[in-house]
Formats: structure tokens, C-alpha cells, sequence
């Protein structure tokens, strides 16, 4: 479900790639216009974050899924149809608004299955989705593009959605109680181990939601998820311009071939830290580390350009992990440190005003990019961003101490 989301989200980045789209030219846009319209999806993905994270610790995670399937669908099939600039921004954020609430949902559901000595795990295998939407599609997109345009490509990974609904409906359930395929024994453990951990994290009685919500350590979430948002989002939306070699003249599928292959890296690198912060208990540190190795690399790529193409295509591989690979173990803390309710809403508000910076950040680079005329300057800013948010790791508290671990397998 979450693959179809982050293709839908992200093709437009090739799109916007004028060596191997007319979209741009189309619709009469520079690079300014670029990073907004590349951006402003993050605008409408602040609406129902924290609703969603809300209703979904009260309602249905699946159903409430479903619905978000059906608007999302509508939306970046509408992506395909436009005819101007303005129309294009309009469905875009209109897009960002109908997946807004997707992300908090899911993590409720999860934190619905797993136990704390899991859960990293498990939200970080979902979110290998993201990347690997990445470097499954780019080459497909790549060659939908040179082949039938951007309008046909928009429209056919639209659709995706709906394709989806049927198998979503069918598979999911919103507790281990109402999953049939799983032992008894299963069943029973999964569901007292997260009662005894719900029970340990209750509050005071009649203690408000929005107690949870204006501790420090949620504007300290906020400031680190904006910064790495910044940096994800503007190196997507301008990434085809780092794989660019003057010495080179790459087709669609090799420019897609290029662009996936930093994410196929990013996702060995979520996998290898989710699976240590897992094994140690440790979260902020994982956090503040792959930060830190993407922001030092991003630098380094964009100083190296001038020397060495293949270089600095290196360093910006490991450029793009951290904002990946940190996040299953950033939304893990308030989940293991907050009551349940609460922790479902500090997400939404995280997510929603931490994913600005999906808009400030190509913004930025664009802009960046037209007064400087390349993308050392930007990708050095965005690359300084992350060295921020890896710093401000440090004031996130620690998590609370595993006494559980996993179910041995019959």
C-alpha cells in the first residue's frame, strides 16, 4: 500500500527531469517553479496527520486506510490532466492532502501487532517501501516517460491505487484477535505483551492529550523531522541533476537505473540499523548517526563533482540513506515512551508540521539553484540540515527499557 503511495509521491521527480520530459516545458516552468510544484504536496500533507493519528487509535487503521486509498488514487490520476502550472500545484497539494493521514495510521496498526522488542523492526521493514518504491519504479517511470510522456505516466501509476483496495481490504485486520491464520498461542502473547506495555505507559487518570503534545521534546521531533524532511525531499525533486555527467548522455531507463540505485543503498542501510537498534534497545543514537553520515556525505558529493562524476555519484549513495534509515526508530521513541493515545497524536503532529520541509526544502533548492546556477550551494545547505538534526538528537529522551523479548517460533 505504502510502495504505491511513495511512487505516486515521488514520480513526479523524473517527471520534472527536463533532459527526458517535456513537463516542464508544457506547462512553462522554471526552477523555482519546479521546486514548488515539487514541494507543495508536503502543504496539503499537513491537513489530516494528526486527525488521522487520532481517529485511528479510536476507529479502524484499515478502513480508515481504504478511504485514503480511494482519495489518493483520484488525486495523482488527476496529476495527469492538467493543462497549466497552477492546475498542476492544485492537484499536487490536493494529493499531499488525500495522503496526509496514511503514515500516522499505519503506525498505529503496527503498534497493534508488535511488541516493543519488534517494533523497529517491523516499522522499519514497512518503511523499506520507500526506497525500494524508489529504485523499483524510477526505471519503469524513466521508460513510461520516454516512451508515452508524462500525462500517460501520471494517469497509469494513478490508477495503482484502486488496483490495491481489494488486496488491502482482504489481508488486513486491525488486531491479532480478528487474524484467523494465526495461532491461538501467537495471538495470546502478542496481545498481553502490548497490554502490559500499554499498561506501564498509562497517565495520571484524566491527564489531556494535549499535555503529551506541548512537551519540549515534541518541538525538539518537530525541528529534527523538518530538517531531515528538508534534505530528503529537496535531494529528490533535483536528485536527476547530481546524476547528470557532462561527459555523458544518459537515456530515460539509465537516468531511472542511476536514480534508483542510492535507494536500493538506503534500504540495506535501514535494515542494517533498525536491526541493531532492535538488538541493543538503543534509539536516538541510530537516529543521530545515519543522520550524520548522510549530511557529511551530501557535502562531500556536491565538492567532489568537479573532480570526479563516479565520486561523487558514490558519495551522494550514501547521501540519501539517513532520513530513511533513522525513521522507524524516530517515531519509535514516543510510542515507547508516551500512553498509547497520546503517542498516536504527538506522531500526527510531527509528522504533519515535520513534513513542511518536504516543501521548504525543494523550494529552497530551486531557488538556490537559479541564483547560483548549480547544485553545489543547495545541497550543501541541505547536507548542513542534516548535521543540525543529527545534533539535536541528543535532547530526545531515552526509551524506555525492553524487559520483553520476542516470542520464540514454535
Amino acid at each position: 500500500m505504502y510502495t504505491i503511495s511513495y511512487v505516486d509521491r515521488t514520480n513526479v521527480s523524473l517527471a520534472l527531469d527536463p533532459h527526458i520530459s517535456s513537463l516542464m516545458k508544457d506547462l512553462f516552468m522554471d526552477d523555482r517553479m519546479k521546486g514548488q510544484v515539487a514541494g507543495i504536496f508536503f502543504l496539503g500533507y499537513v491537513f489530516l496527520q494528526m486527525p488521522a493519528g487520532y481517529f485511528a487509535s479510536r476507529w479502524s487503521p484499515r478502513k480508515l486506510v481504504a478511504v485514503f486509498l480511494v482519495l489518493w488514487g483520484i488525486a495523482a490520476a488527476g496529476c495527469g490532466l492538467v493543462t497549466n502550472f497552477h492546475e498542476f500545484a492544485f492537484m499536487r497539494f490536493t494529493l499531499g492532502m488525500a495522503e496526509s493521514g496514511v503514515y500516522p495510521t499505519t503506525l498505529v496498526l503496527l503498534a497493534n501487532w508488535f511488541p516493543r522488542s519488534e517494533r523497529a523492526r517491523a516499522s522499519a521493514y514497512w518503511n523499506l517501501c520507500q526506497p525500494l518504491a524508489v529504485a523499483g519504479s524510477a526505471p519503469i517511470t524513466g521508460w513510461l516517460l520516454g516512451a508515452y510522456g508524462w500525462k500517460t505516466m501520471l494517469i497509469a501509476e494513478g490508477c495503482l491505487p484502486f488496483i490495491w483496495l481489494p488486496i488491502w481490504l482482504y489481508f488486513i485486520r486491525d488486531y491479532p484477535r480478528e487474524m484467523k491464520s494465526i495461532s491461538a498461542r501467537e495471538r495470546d502473547y502478542i496481545e498481553s505483551t502490548l497490554k502490559r506495555e500499554a499498561e506501564q505507559l498509562e497517565p495520571p487518570p484524566k491527564t489531556p492529550v494535549w499535555h503529551f503534545l506541548l512537551k519540549p521534546v515534541v518541538f525538539v521531533m518537530i525541528g529534527i523531522c523538518f530538517l531531515y524532511n528538508c534534505a530528503s525531499y529537496g535531494c529528490n525533486a533535483f536528485l536527476t541533476e547530481g546524476i547528470h555527467d557532462p561527459g555523458h548522455s544518459f537515456t530515460g531507463l539509465q537516468t531511472g537505473l542511476l536514480f534508483a540505485v542510492p535507494y536500493v543503498v538506503t534500504a540495506i542501510f535501514m535494515m542494517v540499523n533498525s536491526w541493531h537498534s532492535d538488538k541493543t534497545g538503543e534509539r536516538r543514537f541510530h537516529v543521530a548517526t545515519v543522520l550524520g553520515i548522510s549530511g557529511v556525505s551530501l557535502i562531500a558529493s556536491v565538492l567532489m563533482r568537479g573532480h570526479s562524476f563516479w565520486l561523487s555519484y558514490t558519495l551522494l549513495c550514501f547521501a540519501i540513506p539517513g532520513p530513511f534509515a533513522s525513521l522507524a526508530l524516530f517515531f519509535a521513541i514516543p510510542i515507547e515512551t508516551m500512553p498509547r493515545v497520546a503517542a498516536g497524536a504527538v506522531i500526527g503532529l510531527v509528522n504533519a508540521l515535520g513534513n513542511v520541509g518536504g516543501f521548504f526544502g525543494p523550494d529552497i533548492v530551486g531557488r538556490l539553484k537559479m541564483l547560483t546556477h548549480g547544485i553545489t550551494v543547495p545541497f550543501t545547505a541541505l547536507g548542513i540540515g542534516l548535521l543540525m538534526a543529527a545534533a539535536l538528537c541528543s535532547l530526545l529522551p531515552k526509551n524506555a527499557p525492553q524487559n520483553q523479548r520476542a516470542m520464540p517460533r514454535a
